[in-house]
């Protein structure tokens, strides 16, 4: 199969690429870095000529700002080239519990399962929880002061490695028009991944309890982004994770 990934040079992505690979797949990295086929969701530059060709796209963009602009209208483009290049399966990547959490980001992931939905391309949404890598980046930003900001939360985080590897099932495959849930291994309070982060990696830092008042206070407290029963569970450990020095 010929299968392009728009995000393809992201924390996800760049995994996803590397297992279809090893499947013996044609894999298209779709990025404004790449230099092959370099493609703007925000215009829609480079689409077209990226997706020639290809049986799937997997859609791992991210954006930090202008969200909605890159993954809500950056859909729609993308969507209506697939369509144009007779792509067969999208594959959406999305976070589990978005349509619980009370936040702006969240929301934007929502309105582009929507989208993806309601286009003219058969789909997959594969949701997954939160990756190691980001709250090893959080804990380590923190600890450059020694001190690691704790809310009262509990997280489901997973190896971006095995989140791809669901990813990459699901785009060999045909398209569900549904969703499955990636999560890790287990549910673990944020003050618990902090005193692991620090035993593993020998770092001194002080816990900081950090107040979380409202909805989404009481929405991360009851679990929201977190799946207990999901489609696909990681095996690695956030201690594991760290002492396998990823």
């Amino acid at each position: 199969m010929r299968i392009a990934i728009a995000g393809g040079t992201g924390t996800l992505g760049r995994y996803v690429a590397e297992d279809l690979r090893t499947r013996g797949h044609e894999v298209r990295v779709l990025s404004r870095s790449s230099r092959e086929y370099r493609v703007d969701l925000r215009t829609g530059e480079g689409l077209e000529a990226a997706l020639v060709g290809c049986d799937a796209v997997v859609d791992a963009s991210n954006a930090r700002k202008k969200a909605a602009e890159v993954l809500v209208e950056g859909s729609r483009r993308l969507l209506a080239a697939e369509r144009a290049a007779g792509v067969g399966h999208h594959v959406c990547v999305s976070i589990v519990g978005c349509d619980r959490m009370p936040m702006g980001y969240y929301r934007v992931k929502v309105a582009q399962e929507r989208v993806v939905e309601a286009g003219p391309v058969p789909w997959s949404v594969v949701r997954a929880t939160q990756f190691h890598e980001l709250v090893a980046t959080v804990f380590t930003l923190g600890g450059r002061w020694r001190t690691l900001p704790v809310p009262r939360a509990v997280l489901q985080t997973i190896a971006a490695v095995e989140a791809a590897r669901a990813v990459a099932d699901v785009a060999e495959g045909p398209a569900l028009r549904g969703r499955i849930d990636v999560a890790g291994p287990v549910a673990t309070g944020v003050r618990e991944l902090a005193r692991t982060w620090r035993s593993v990696t020998g770092r001194r830092a002080l816990l900081v309890p950090v107040p979380m008042p409202g909805r989404l206070g009481r929405t991360l407290r009851a679990g929201a982004a977190t799946e207990p029963s999901p489609d696909v569970r990681g095996t690695t450990s956030f201690a594991e994770w760290l002492a396998a020095g990823q």
